[in-house]
């Protein structure tokens, strides 16, 4: 019933949105401040972007079963908010007159190369996958906790730019399970197909859907 219930905590793509998006909310704490945003909206706009991803990760997923294109649509917007915190996060380090990483760096490429544990809860789901959120955040954590905002922003755009491509794999598999399945509409319409047939052998299970 949890899984059923809570589906998208075993997604890679939520558990690492909401890594940034604690990593995000450290970071406008720590660094933005009266000087730099003086009125407080890229503070609003860094914090709202990165709730933004695993909140419609999550809305798209529990909408699978009912609507698999509201389930792309909210998947993609979850895409779209990601990458514009990346570039929020690039104008930062533009703002600093400082280039992000070469994605042929050993930084890059340390960042990189950190793979996600795979999630191990099979009750107790919102508990245990909050001790799985923190712990991956961890992996991150010699960058995300520097105290040099460049080294933080660096890390945070490589994984913004990691969520966004991921989140693009997960809308191609959602579209090939659409093709295959289609959606609540086509379901609805093959259930009583189903029903007639068997209810009604006369009718050659035909439906005239009005």
């Amino acid at each position: 019933m949890q899984i059923s219930r809570f589906g998208y905590y075993w997604l890679d793509t939520w558990v690492l949105a909401n890594v940034i998006q604690l990593a995000t909310q450290d970071f406008c704490a720590r660094f933005l401040n009266h000087n730099n945003d003086p009125g407080g909206r890229q503070y609003d706009q860094m914090t709202q972007a990165a709730r933004s991803a695993p909140a419609n990760i999550a809305e798209g997923n529990s909408r699978h079963s009912t609507s698999k294109e509201t389930e792309m649509k909210l998947t993609d917007v979850a895409r779209a908010t990601l990458a514009e915190l990346g570039n929020d996060y690039l104008n930062w380090l533009l703002r600093q007159e400082s280039i992000p990483w070469s994605v042929y760096s050993e930084e890059y490429q340390s960042v990189s190369n950190i793979s996600l544990d795979r999630p191990d809860y099979s009750d107790d789901v919102q508990h245990k996958s909050s001790i799985h959120i923190l712990a991956q955040k961890r992996l991150f954590d010699q960058w995300l906790k520097s105290n040099d905002s460049i080294v933080v922003a660096n890390c945070l755009l490589v994984l913004c730019n990691r969520l966004v491509m991921m989140l693009s794999r997960q809308i191609v598999r959602q579209l090939e399970t659409f093709k295959e399945e289609g959606g609540f509409t086509e379901g609805l319409t093959a259930e009583r197909l189903a029903f007639r047939a068997q209810n009604y052998p006369e009718c050659n299970g035909t439906l005239n859907i009005k």
